[in-house]
């Protein structure tokens, strides 16, 4: 039998909100929604964490846990399996039944997904066939991925209730065809607290990463960061692309103090895995795993007030480096139809060995206006907690879908 509700001061039964994290990339956009949620007097948490958290040599499941209870696990890749988009296929299937379950279990009034991964499809299907009320965040953006368009917009066909990032996505997702009064501009969560943050130390930096023996000593901060992300190629054409983003950065000046990360758990992630290893002993790159989002933020903000760019396709390099203004390489068309505000330099189809890059962050003494008017004030969480709680999960008028044109 469900748990009887906690109430709150008015002896009305909070609402269950299951928030879904499935990998460490959506895990830290989560954490204010996370945070507004538990604080609201009219709200409980219900956190449900699976995915790509579970898989080695990450375990990013241990950031979880660290902060917060955890209501379900949902497994769905298997670890150490090759990333492929059919491995993904069924991944999905698990995901699915496993949320389904979770959701009979613990009987939440709101689901709520962030982005486009396959968790959160999985997520928001079991929730939509099951008669919840799927709520979800950053919808209505353009990103290609590697099927990351597609299973964002589905998604949000999926979707009761939307958090828009930013007025272009909300207005992208009303020509949908979703309801006006269910589509709201709140921001990006990605912005929540980044004030509060303060960057890492020269320091600290320079104990991040790992080196080979053979090149240990021979930088101290980098110079460069590195966050490639599979793009969806053909094998062929994802190998090529990742060894010529590569070996554009070693010829930079200074090119060899490099820090580079490791890529999602995306189909193709052991290409850039083994590229980066070879990197790693070729060119005297030091390579890391994962950052949790407090210390990655950090890392930023120190790379901001060094000028230090961002060389990749993250969708970080896109938003929370707009925000902290960092210089951005955007390489590849992972990220190709996301907005942009400012400080990158797009190199869509590079031809790598003979470009020089001169990214240039944004000068315009009205930066902070811009940011704010296409991503937000920082206070997304909070936005979002009150939508949660002001609507209602259970009206029909919200969970009977119909294009509103």
């Amino acid at each position: 039998m469900p748990k009887p509700r906690r109430t709150n001061a008015a002896n009305r039964p909070r609402l269950n909100v299951a928030i879904v994290t499935g990998s460490r990339a959506d895990f830290g956009l989560l954490r204010p929604v996370i945070d507004a949620v538990c604080l609201h007097r009219k709200l409980t948490l219900q956190l449900i964490a699976g995915g790509s958290h579970l898989l080695p040599p990450s375990h990013t499941i241990g950031d979880v846990e660290a902060a917060y209870p955890i209501a379900a696990r949902v497994p769905m890749q298997i670890a150490r399996q090759p990333a492929t988009r059919a491995a993904d296929a069924l991944a999905v299937a698990r995901g699915v039944g496993g949320f389904a379950r979770a959701f009979a279990k613990l009987q939440p009034d709101w689901v709520v997904v962030l982005g486009d991964r396959i968790e959160a499809f999985a997520a928001a299907a079991a929730a939509s066939i099951a008669g919840l009320a799927v709520a979800h965040i950053h919808g209505g953006d353009r990103a290609e991925g590697i099927a990351d368009e597609a299973m964002r917009h589905a998604i949000s066909k999926l979707a009761h209730l939307h958090c828009a990032a930013s007025p272009t996505s909300a207005e992208r997702l009303i020509r949908m065809g979703e309801r006006p009064q269910h589509v709201q501009f709140t921001g990006s969560p990605a912005l929540d607290g980044l004030r509060a943050i303060n960057p890492l130390t020269d320091s600290q930096v320079a104990a991040l990463g790992t080196a080979a023996p053979s090149h240990r000593g021979q930088w101290s901060i980098p110079k460069y960061v590195f966050l490639l992300h599979p793009s969806g190629l053909p094998q062929a054409q994802e190998l090529a692309f990742v060894n010529a983003c590569i070996r554009g950065v070693a010829r930079q000046p200074d090119g060899h103090a490099t820090l580079a990360f490791a890529p999602n758990h995306d189909a193709g992630r052991e290409h850039t895995v083994a590229a980066l290893n070879s990197a790693q002993l070729q060119h005297g790159w030091r390579l890391i795993d994962h950052l949790p989002r407090d210390r990655f933020l950090a890392l930023l903000k120190w790379m901001a007030r060094h000028q230090i760019p961002l060389v990749g396709n993250s969708s970080a390099g896109l938003i929370e480096c707009a925000a902290l203004n960092v210089p951005v390489v955007n390489l590849g068309q992972r990220q190709a139809g996301r907005e942009r505000v400012g400080g990158v330099l797009d190199i869509p189809e590079p031809q790598l060995d003979s470009t020089t890059w001169i990214p240039r962050t944004i000068t315009n003494p009205a930066r902070d206006a811009i940011v704010a008017a296409a991503l937000g004030t920082g206070r997304a969480g909070r936005t979002i907690a009150s939508l949660l709680a002001s609507t209602d999960p259970h009206s029909p008028a919200l969970l009977r879908k119909r294009n509103a044109y």
